[in-house]
């Protein structure tokens, strides 16, 4: 073979490949854009704190250890341990102890609601003869 007849058909070859991977790229890009769109759907449907927060309820429990009828005594309790033991300074994780301030205020949120949700249902009930 000549050499102009093997280099053309090193770059056909190579332009098949190029072809096929930049197909693909365009598949998996046009696949993740779906699903984010799904998923924003998905989202828009979570409450108002979990929006506000970026961490619905179960996380925030998983975070701090702690139980889903959680007093906000324990969750300080939690916290406090937490907080102190991921100190960046003492080799924790400055990472871990945004998660763990978060999460603590994603749970304080959560009982401020139903405080505030019991205090009105019981005034409703007062005002009721």
């Amino acid at each position: 073979m000549s050499a102009p007849k093997i280099l053309i058909q090193v770059i056909l070859t190579g332009s098949r490949i190029l072809g096929r991977a930049f197909v693909e790229a365009y598949r998996e890009a046009a696949a993740q854009s779906a699903s984010r769109a799904a998923g924003g759907a998905a989202r828009g449907a979570a409450d108002p704190i979990t929006r506000k927060t970026g961490m619905d309820l179960d996380e925030a429990h998983k975070i701090l250890h702690v139980d889903k009828g959680a007093t906000k005594e324990s969750i300080l309790k939690r916290y406090d341990h937490l907080f102190k033991a991921n100190d960046p300074q003492k080799g924790g994780s400055f990472y871990i102890q945004s998660k763990i301030v978060r999460a603590k205020e994603r749970l304080e949120m959560e009982l401020s609601k139903e405080t505030e949700a019991t205090s009105s249902a019981e005034g409703g009930e007062a005002k009721q003869p």
